[in-house]
């Protein structure tokens, strides 16, 4: 039977600062104000990342581009690593939990260093085993892992490469659909009960990371089992950028944070057969034989 734990979500800021330090510590104080548990970002050493090709390609939607290339576009957006140890220290000092997502193995060794509660690992490169071997033999924090565009004998892989070293019980599986926006027949969230009943009892939980519109669904993500709620977060979605159309505002991830809480606190059995708010009605209404 599932427990229910209080639900955690992560307002996954990205790229979305536009490449402006001010706007990150705007997003990260705007997450903490919809009363979002973590505020995450992401990391990438692009030059390792990408092939001369794809650095020296222009992007392949320039009106969302930063640069005349794709490198360009991508190195703009880029915070080092002492920017990313100021937004850990600002999200310390106004309590909300900082973590970002690692995309190649330099990112990850200086990510490591911080010594975050968790790091995330995305779908694109959840099968960069270099990587995930930085994040399971040098890393004593939770590994979150999205299985986007994944199949699922990678999706064994992943989860064993821990398992057989006996650190499975610190990742966290995530279901993701690779798309933005993702349309609801895309979602597939009986996933998260496959994912469940496979892994349960290997993994330390299941989470759901949502590309979709609205936040009706992430309420049935949340009982179907995912723990951790992920969706991306922005100020303002006509902004310039990729992942801004798949974002929540502000007042989306607020009633967000809410509907979750109200669903966490609704989960449970009556404590006894007629409860004390029933009394009255049943005193009142409940029919009686003369």
């Amino acid at each position: 039977m599932l427990e229910y734990l209080k639900p955690k979500v992560i307002a996954e800021i990205g790229c979305n600062h536009k490449g402006d330090i001010n706007i990150a510590y705007e997003l990260i104080q705007l997450a903490k104000d919809c009363n979002a548990d973590i505020a995450k970002f992401q990391k990438r050493n692009n030059k390792e990342l990408l092939t001369n090709e794809q650095y020296n390609t222009p992007h392949p939607n320039p009106i969302n581009s930063y640069g005349e290339t794709y490198g360009d576009h991508r190195e703009f957006l880029e915070f080092n690593t002492k920017q990313h140890e100021l937004l850990k220290k600002y999200c310390d000092e106004i309590g909300i939990e900082y973590s970002t997502s690692v995309w190649d193995v330099t990112s990850a060794e200086e990510m490591v260093s911080f010594n975050p509660n968790f790091l995330k690992v995305p779908s694109a490169c959840n099968n960069h085993f270099d990587m995930l071997e930085v994040l399971r033999d040098n890393f004593n924090g939770e590994v979150h892992i999205s299985l986007g565009m994944t199949t699922q004998s990678e999706e064994t892989e992943i989860i064993d490469f821990f398992h057989n070293k006996n650190q499975a019980n610190r990742i966290v599986i995530y279901s993701c659909t690779s798309g933005y926006p993702v349309p609801f027949e895309d979602v597939c969230l009986k996933e998260i009960d496959r994912l469940y009943n496979n892994y349960s009892k290997i993994v330390k939980s299941i989470a759901f990371s949502g590309h979709h519109l609205g936040i009706a669904i992430d309420i049935a993500a949340y009982t179907l089992g995912a723990r951790c709620i992920e969706r991306h977060f922005t100020k303002d979605r006509t902004w310039k950028g990729t992942d801004h159309s798949a974002s929540l505002e502000p007042m989306g991830l607020k009633k967000l944070v809410r509907d979750l809480h109200a669903t966490y606190n609704s989960l449970s059995y009556k404590k006894t057969e007629i409860l004390a708010i029933e009394q009255v009605q049943r005193d009142k209404l409940k029919y009686r034989k003369s």
